[in-house]
């Protein structure tokens, strides 16, 4: 009776997944640089192909086999732009400076666009190019700006393929092999469905090679996690990803109610038509406000504020505002309005949120109260450093 029990409950389950992804109608789907690439890091032509027929096949959820209204959305999110400008360059492998990673870039970005636009034509779709910064997604207004362009491609029925501008980048080249971009993007667009394709199936418990290790179906929270061996980075030596990244977009994704499915290139078709393949991550049953999911996931700290052990229990436990009076120490050079972390005593960071005060300002008032700061230098200055609307728990 109770094994019974349990298959039927399995199958509602099942058909639930099934559900939530073939009723999806605007899907986010991320290609790593591996699945696209050959051996010796030139665009491989079969597998762009593939991947291409596997977004404009139709799908049970997909009424009308296309991005307009009525059928499903799709934006690409796709690595492999330093991959394609390997081989035409004459590198055999992925350069380690970032001048040639910026050179290989900018010869393969334009090969990868131009094979897209044709693979996405024989299926009579127009394809838009979106490169988008670190600072297009942690700047509040770079980030509408990127909202509205990815939103009019929508509408207008092209597919836009997004990928990092790895040419002009001043920083790390890497944001996390796209997989974090992928996970912003979702939330961006307001997406019911986040695919990750890679080199590897599935969330396996150790290396899918090693006698033991199992595939994980489901990941339903952390627990499910539990004893997860996801370190090391991919197969490829054109890729930078590995599982890692991977997961932390998955809780990126889900975090803000997106539902997320992991598995390979290889079997996007039926990843995208809800069968039972790599791993489904379920989304978390509330949606955080999408202003605080920004702050927490699309911002880079300017800055760290110092709490003694009060002003953290008061942030973390009681959720209140933080005031001068709970503050030790100041680093960073950030005005008001920029995102900071709240480190407690160990210098690890318990909060982010927008600070009210320039970094320049703040030290002439640690540890003062708020009605002695207004006494003394008038009533601006009886505000909070970090009001807690404007605050976000790590």
């Amino acid at each position: 009776m109770g094994t019974a029990a349990g298959g039927a409950a399995a199958t509602t389950q099942n058909r639930r997944v099934r559900e939530a992804v073939t009723t999806a109608r605007r899907v986010v789907v991320k290609i790593g640089s591996s699945s696209l690439t050959t051996a010796t890091g030139g665009l491989d032509d079969e597998r762009l192909d593939a991947l291409v027929d596997a977004l404009g096949a139709r799908t049970p959820g997909d009424l009308s086999g296309s991005e307009r209204p009525g059928g499903r959305e799709v934006v690409l999110v796709s690595s492999g732009a330093i991959a394609a400008g390997l081989a035409p360059l004459g590198l055999s492998r992925r350069p380690r400076d970032l001048a040639t990673q910026q050179a290989a870039a900018s010869v393969g970005q334009g090969l990868l666009i131009g094979r897209y636009a044709a693979a996405f034509a024989r299926h009579g779709r127009t394809v838009g190019q979106v490169l988008l910064t670190v600072d297009d997604v942690t700047r509040r207004a770079h980030y509408r700006n990127a909202y509205r362009t990815l939103r009019k491609l929508l509408d207008l029925g092209a597919v836009p393929i997004v990928n990092e501008n790895d040419t002009v980048a001043t920083e790390e080249i890497r944001f996390g092999d796209n997989d974090r971009l992928a996970a912003l993007v979702a939330a961006l667009v307001d997406a019911d469905l986040l695919v990750l394709l890679s080199d590897v199936d599935a969330l396996w418990t150790g290396d899918p090679a090693r006698p033991g290790s199992r595939r994980i179906a489901e990941v339903r929270d952390e627990t499910d996690l539990a004893g997860v061996d996801i370190g090391g980075s991919g197969r490829s030596g054109v890729g930078t990803g590995g599982m890692v990244t991977k997961v932390e977009a998955a809780r990126i994704a889900t975090g803000f109610g997106i539902p997320v499915v992991l598995t390979s290139a290889a079997q996007a078709v039926a990843a995208l038509g809800g069968e039972p393949v790599g791993t489904y991550f379920h989304p978390s049953p509330r949606r955080p406000a999408a202003r605080l999911f920004w702050l927490a996931h699309a911002t880079s700290p300017r800055g760290r504020l110092h709490l003694d052990p009060g002003a953290v229990a008061a942030v973390v436990g009681r959720r209140k505002s933080l005031l001068p009076a709970g503050i030790t120490a100041v680093d960073g050079a950030f005005t008001a309005g920029d995102p900071v972390d709240l480190v407690d005593t160990s210098g690890a960071p318990v909060a982010r949120g927008l600070v009210n005060y320039d970094a320049i300002e703040l030290p002439g008032l640690l540890g003062r109260s708020t009605s002695d700061l207004a006494a003394a230098l008038g009533p601006a200055y009886e505000r909070e450093v970090v009001h807690r609307d404007d605050l976000v728990l790590l």
